[in-house]
């Protein structure tokens, strides 16, 4: 019997279809391993129940979390348990005792969010590091992660209190800071196996005392290797903290008790301008001399390359130079003593450029989110010179020195990389001496990976004479185990086997990393691929959490990482390789499946680091998938919309009523669309003919010259009527003239549908349409797009899609309502609000693809700038997505996605005017609650709306 039917015996549900095995081959590294199989235990009775079925058959088990490894730590041959999707508990948080126990799956912001919840704030977890919002616990102690604040609070390691471990063979045992016990003081066998294994720890300890007490535990940031110096009799023979930092390799940790330390009330940031990186690092040791509470660093072409992808406002200002140290320092009173005393001394004896201090909470939150992207917006670098991508890869991006060693340390790195002719860019923990460098290598090629191999061997010989360590945060993994020879003696290494091997005789658990080593090289992801955009994921997980940003919709909502971008896209990247049984056909059941709740909601371009843009992907594959083929009834109805549109106006009143009756609803399943929410009423031509007339003399339909151009999309003339006319009469009410456009359309249905060449067609017609029209002056003038996912697709698809002069024209004069309202009001010339004064308040649900497209704040900046006193924004996509809640068999994910933000925010704002200018938001709105209309921005501003 095989080990999958014996789990299945068992009473487990491993998954072993291609479509999961493609999902779990990779992490955040550069390597691809196919495993056998996919488990998610419910509980720890279920691992046990797993390891013992795999001790039996010898068959591998990799333990995972959040699957962010940058070293291969997550992946593995044979049986992946994936903790993260059941086992994310926060089981008790002791205020009095400063402790907190939670499972391994938990989420680290998950985690640290309860435990500031049960202390009134007053207690957290510390360890922060940047991939915080999507990695698990389990994954913290398994690498000993550390994070910003390392500084001040150090590894995982130094708050590790218990560990709840089930063995390679399936006995359940804790380990503690002065050794192990059974987990059930009942069970005969752990016990036996507890005393076992202290006897002989104990032994190992005592014959290698020299070993651990000269060679570990010598700089701040020694991870590599396993944490033996616990062992001794000084550290109360730690076992629990041995156990950090091994990678899987000893037992599957099922929970963990961490202390807790308090929460700092006050804290003031720093921004130091340095003219490169070396000369940052030089002035990290008079930094540590005011304890700082974290040290951070970035280059500039991160931060040109978050301004590049996500708007110039979304990095605060920053003072002068070409890289920057985020420094924070808690305060203790009300003055910025501590803050001020650093500063003084910066300007005196450091080697700064220059330097700002950051107060605004808004500011100092983007400086830390440019920091804790920088894996992501480092793997797709813009040039800032140029304007080029550059693609770096990890490998060698965690090393670690004395902080006092760093910046003689960082000299002769560059100097090595220049040597092979590599480019790398640095950011990381300064303040602890941990680099995070990454570099252009070429995985694909031979004599790339000959350079990889090469350059990898040199910078570990390198990192060793200044003392420092392989890894300082990210664990050895397939990246740098191959290289612990370099770094300890035969003694040390013998030692280190010997502590495995006493956990794992077997050696069943995670092979191929920190025990039983693959060369460096082997199992690289891009060896033999070809090359696809999809592939500029990597791994690192963004889409997989909980909040902030939007994406990814479909994940928050299933918890499965099927449905994440990052899910979508390895199944994506196995297609392209050719490794699904379906590979060579468009048809991929694989495929299909995984991209079935992607909402091409377009977040992912913007909020993935490294520009994932799945809706692109996905309308690709559709058009291929459906190239002369029958689609599903819904691409007819939904995905034919705007055409359907331009019919129904001559007939929107026999049609309205027909879709009450039962007839249409029966059409309405026929057609491939739901019955669980109302359909939108159609609107009739008269309706849209008195709504235009209702318009100022400064608006004219012949298409002359103006000083803006009012686009009317498909949706708005055949939907909403109303906001047409508000349109006209606020921009009529703003400007000296304006051409409203109202018989073209930008697409968005056929691209969403996969039907490029109809897509292409639309958009040239409706580019040449939009490109002539101009100014009084002939020059350009703004284009006005009423509905914000029609702004979007003219803003970003129009270019992508027909890649010429013509159409990269017409994308830069692109505006949403609510950008160009702001850029009215930053002229001086905002429109007045009807009755003179805005409204108290606003719920904001800010349309996907603008939030992607126009940047993340640019409903907010445009009603502040109007002047809204308070918004209240629902961020988060609203769970319709144009099609995608119309669409029979998508109403339960629909639903939750709802109830991710906007649900909530419109039962917290009962009696607040909700702001949505996406019809597909307004649409949500009246299901959720019927009555209560969602309106355009537009409409606020009506100087002469229709009575209701």
């Amino acid at each position: 019997m095989t080990v999958v039917g014996a789990l299945r015996d068992a009473g487990l549900a491993p998954d072993d279809s291609p479509r999961r095995l493609a999902e779990y081959s990779y992490d955040a590294s550069n390597y691809r391993v196919v495993p056998t199989a996919v488990l998610f235990p419910r509980d720890e009775r279920e691992v046990a129940q797993a390891l013992a079925v795999c001790h039996r058959h010898r068959t591998p088990v990799t333990a995972r979390g959040g699957g962010t490894s940058m070293a291969g730590n997550a992946i593995g041959t044979g049986v992946v348990l994936d903790l993260s999707r059941h086992m994310h508990a926060v089981l008790d948080v002791d205020e009095q005792a400063r402790t907190a126990t939670a499972q391994a799956g938990v989420v680290l912001t998950a985690l640290r969010a309860a435990v500031l919840e049960a202390t009134g704030s007053r207690l957290t977890f510390a360890p922060d590091p940047s991939s915080q919002s999507r990695a698990c616990l389990g994954g913290a102690v398994g690498n000993d992660a550390c994070g910003n604040h390392s500084v001040q609070y150090g590894r995982t390691a130094d708050h590790v209190v218990e560990l709840a471990l089930v063995t390679s063979d399936g006995l359940r045992l804790t380990a503690t800071r002065s050794g192990v016990r059974a987990t059930d003081p009942h069970d005969a066998a752990a016990r036996a196996r507890a005393e076992h294994l202290e006897t002989e720890l104990r032994a190992l300890t005592a014959d290698h005392l020299a070993e651990f007490r000269t060679e570990l535990g010598r700089i701040p940031r020694q991870v590599s290797g396993y944490h033996l110096r616990h062992l001794l009799p000084e550290e109360g023979f730690d076992v629990a903290r041995a156990l950090v930092g091994s990678e899987g390799t000893c037992a599957v940790i099922t929970s963990v008790t961490v202390g807790l330390v308090p929460r700092a009330q006050r804290t003031s940031l720093i921004v130091a301008g340095y003219a490169d990186i070396v000369d940052a690092a030089r002035d990290v040791p008079l930094l540590l001399r005011h304890s700082p509470s974290a040290v951070e660093g970035v280059d500039r072409v991160i931060v040109e390359t978050m301004r590049v992808r996500r708007g110039a406002d979304a990095v605060a200002e920053l003072p002068a130079g070409s890289a920057w140290l985020f420094i924070e320092v808690e305060e203790t009173g009300e003055s910025d003593g501590a803050a001020t005393a650093l500063i003084d001394d910066l300007r005196r004896d450091g080697h700064i450029v220059d330097l700002r201090q950051v107060r605004d909470p808004g500011e100092r939150a983007d400086l830390w989110r440019v920091r804790e992207d920088g894996a992501g917006l480092s793997s797709q670098l813009i040039d800032p010179e140029t304007g080029d991508t550059i693609t770096t890869w990890p490998g060698w991006e965690d090393a670690a020195v004395r902080p006092e060693n760093l910046a003689d340390y960082l000299a002769e790195f560059r100097e090595l990389l220049d040597r092979h002719g590599l480019t790398g860019v640095m950011y990381g923990h300064f303040g602890a001496g941990c680099m995070h460098i990454r570099i252009d290598f070429d995985l694909r090629s031979t004599a790339g990976r000959d350079v990889f191999r090469s350059f990898c061997t040199d910078a570990a010989h390198l990192v060793v004479a200044h003392g420092g360590s392989l890894s300082g945060e990210h664990g050895d993994g397939r990246a740098r185990s191959e290289f612990l020879p370099i770094m300890y003696t035969p003694r040390m290494l013998a030692a280190f086997d010997r502590f495995a091997a006493l956990w794992d005789p077997r050696g069943i658990l995670a092979p191929g990393g920190l025990r039983a080593p693959r060369p460096m090289d082997a199992d690289l992801a891009l060896a033999g691929a070809g090359e696809h955009p999809a592939q500029s994921c990597i791994g690192v997980g963004r889409c997989r959490t909980a909040t902030g940003g939007v994406m990814c919709p479909s994940f928050r909502a299933t918890g499965d990482e099927k449905d994440s971008t990052r899910g979508r896209a390895r199944v994506l990247q196995e297609f392209i390789r050719g490794d699904l049984p379906t590979a060579a056909d468009w048809r991929s059941a694989e495929v299909t499946e995984s991209l079935e709740l992607c909402l091409a909601c377009k977040a992912c371009s913007s909020d993935c680091p490294t520009g994932v843009d799945m809706a692109a992907y996905k309308s690709e594959f559709l058009h291929h998938r459906y190239a002369r083929r029958l689609r599903p009834r819904a691409h007819y109805t939904l995905g034919l919309l705007p055409l359907w549109l331009r019919i129904t106006p001559h007939v929107a009143r026999p049609l309205n009523r027909l879709m009450g009756t039962r007839a249409g609803a029966l059409g309405a399943r026929l057609g491939g669309v739901t019955t669980d929410r109302a359909l939108p009423e159609f609107a009739s031509a008269a309706q849209l003919r008195a709504e235009l007339a209702r318009v100022p003399s400064t608006v004219n339909h012949s298409g002359g010259p103006a000083e803006v151009i009012l686009f009317v999309d498909s949706f708005t003339r055949g939907l909403r009527p109303a906001v047409a006319g508000a349109a006209a009469r606020v921009l009529g009410a703003a400007h000296s003239s304006v051409t409203c456009s109202a018989d073209h359309c930008c697409g968005l249905t056929h691209i969403t549908t996969g039907r490029l060449g109809a897509a292409r067609r639309t958009l040239r017609r409706t580019a040449d349409h939009l490109d002539a029209l101009r100014g009084p002056d002939g020059g350009e003038v703004p284009i006005v797009v009423v509905e914000p996912s029609c702004a979007a697709t003219l803003r970003e698809e129009l270019p992508r899609l027909l890649d010429d002069d013509v159409a990269r024209r017409v994308s830069a004069r692109i505006r949403s309502a609510a950008t160009h309202l702001g850029a009215l009001a930053a002229e001086g010339r905002a429109p007045s609000w009807p009755g003179g004064s805005p409204p108290e308040a606003v719920v904001v649900q800010t349309h996907c693809h603008e939030y992607a497209a126009f940047g993340n704040r640019v409903q907010r900046a445009s009603l502040t700038a109007l002047g809204v006193p308070s918004v209240v924004e629902a961020t988060g996509c609203c769970g319709v997505a144009g099609d995608f809640g119309f669409t029979a068999g998508h109403e339960r994910v629909a639903d939750a996605i709802a109830e991710q933000a906007l649900a909530p925010a419109l039962r917290d704002h009962p009696e607040v005017p909700v702001l949505t200018d996406g019809f597909s938001c307004t649409t949500q709105v009246h299901h959720l609650e019927a009555g209560r209309p969602g309106r355009h921005i537009l409409e606020l501003l009506d100087p002469d709306p229709q009575e209701e």
